[in-house]
């Protein structure tokens, strides 16, 4: 298994329904009061692609996806649009000053894409599958044009010289998020299409996805 760098149909991804999901134990005592305890340290993404299919076209785009990654076989890239950005709102261009990705301490060279949920217990969220091009990235607020790079495959920001002791790193970016056929099958409903505009009867075929963490 490995990760294609392919992109889900975005149109289709349009209406996909589907979002962040936490695993909790949650038991009653004989008291009335509750013991939680989380399973998950991190979220994990889930949707189902199935609504979005508006036309014949949207379906023939999904299947060869689906042929190509081998079913759940292999990864690719989704566009939620709910959140894909940086910014704190997904219609705001990302800043190069959006998300604090650490402080230099005059060693370290690398640094991980992260976007925050939250300001009382932030949740960390790392970002692997930025999109190219759209990485922004500040030195103390200062936008810096050159003298780093960042993988797209993985989120990491790499400088050619490590940032000073106490130098805030920050950036700005949209990304993808990696995710997989989470079905062994696509079964479709032709009947759900017609010739006439709105005289389709049938079933949306569901179309599972699942995020991956690689």
């Amino acid at each position: 298994m490995s990760f294609l760098d392919l992109a889900f149909p975005r149109d289709v991804a349009s209406g996909v329904v589907g979002g962040p999901e936490r695993r909790v134990d949650i038991v009653a005592l004989a008291s009335g009061d509750e013991e939680r305890n989380a399973r998950w340290k991190n979220s994990r993404r889930s949707y189902d692609a199935g609504f979005g299919i508006r036309s014949v076209d949207d379906l023939a785009a999904v299947i060869a996806l689906f042929e190509e990654t081998g079913g759940p076989l292999h990864s690719f890239r989704f566009r939620d649009w709910s959140d894909f950005s940086s910014a704190a709102s997904a219609g705001t261009a990302p800043a190069a000053t959006d998300q604090e990705l650490g402080t230099g301490d005059g060693a370290t060279s690398e640094f991980q894409l992260v976007k925050r949920y939250g300001a009382l217990t932030p949740y960390l969220r790392e970002i692997t599958k930025p999109v190219a091009g759209t990485v922004l990235v500040a030195l103390d607020g200062i936008p810096q044009a050159a003298g780093w790079s960042v993988d797209n495959l993985t989120g990491r920001v790499s400088f050619l010289s490590p940032p000073d002791p106490g130098v805030v790193i920050t950036a700005g970016f949209l990304f993808d998020v990696p995710v997989r056929f989470d079905t062994q099958r696509i079964a479709t409903d032709m009947a759900f299409f017609s010739e006439e505009e709105g005289r389709g009867v049938g079933t949306i075929p569901e179309i599972q996805l699942i995020e991956v963490r690689e």
